[in-house]
């Protein structure tokens, strides 16, 4: 039983820690993450057409 009141007691001394982000730092976040999914997807994309393309030319 101690434990778990130990365990209790140091989650909410470490959620006393957590701040919440500003609206500034949300839509930074926000855009970063996006630009990144756009990267992340191009790359996808150039691949897929690279490969199927060099599927076709060596089976077609």
């Amino acid at each position: 039983m101690g434990q778990s009141a130990s365990f209790f007691r140091e989650s909410i001394d470490e959620l006393k820690k957590v701040t919440t982000p500003t609206k500034q730092e949300t839509v930074q976040a926000t855009i970063v993450t996006i630009i990144i999914m756009v990267f992340v997807a191009l790359c996808l994309f150039l691949l897929d057409f690279l490969f199927g393309n060099l599927m076709e030319s060596v089976l077609g």
